[in-house]
């Protein structure tokens, strides 16, 4: 397994780390077992300015706390009274900037996810949607404030080369009453990949 990203990668510019991100891998340890996926959609979000942020207007309460954390933390959300969402923290600490998982390619654990997501007819629906990916690899509130380069949760670089081209760039998903920033090109994805959502 290669070394995990080191925590200068998060401190990167938000939308530099958002297309880095894609092609890179999520692990998760549960007890002994090792999940694996690789990022196919992410999308970034740009803290206080940007009025699709948990942190928009400079907003801080117990829930979005974990986003003010240095970049190169988890920062995991209750989403729709039943879903979580996991994001990348990045940018310095107090900047509330962070990037949100949206969907991945299954690696490793393939049997353990398709447990946790019985309703997935096919591999490629286990992890194509932000709260599918979190249930697939058991992210829930304990992870919320997590070192991304402890134990628990962490990512290492990609394992397959990701050219400029291969990104495709959209405006976010399910953020279409914020204002202008609801149209902002921050969706990246891999271009073609079918475990992208939607």
């Amino acid at each position: 397994m290669t070394a995990k990203l080191p925590r200068s990668f998060y401190l990167q510019d938000t939308v530099t780390v958002a297309r880095s991100l894609l092609g890179c891998v999520l692990w998760r340890r549960i007890g002994r077992e090792l999940l694996a996926a690789r990022l196919v959609e992410v999308e970034a979000y740009l803290g206080a300015n940007d009025s699709a942020s948990h942190a928009r207007r400079g907003l801080r309460s117990a829930r979005n706390e974990s986003m003010y954390l240095e970049g190169g933390h988890a920062y995991v959300y209750f989403t729709y009274g039943m879903h979580w969402c996991l994001n990348v923290v990045t940018a310095e600490g107090d900047i509330a900037e962070a990037v949100l998982l949206r969907a991945a390619e299954p690696l490793r654990g393939i049997e353990t996810m398709r447990e946790r997501r019985s309703k997935a007819k096919r591999d490629r629906d286990l992890m194509n949607g932000p709260a599918k990916l979190c249930s697939a690899m058991a992210v829930g509130k304990s992870l919320d404030g997590e070192p991304l380069d402890g134990n628990a949760l962490w990512l290492t670089a990609r394992d397959q080369a990701v050219n400029e081209d291969d990104i495709a760039v959209s405006h976010r998903i399910g953020v279409e009453n914020s204002g202008e920033s609801a149209h902002w090109p921050l969706r990246f994805f891999i271009r073609g990949n079918p475990y992208v959502s939607r």
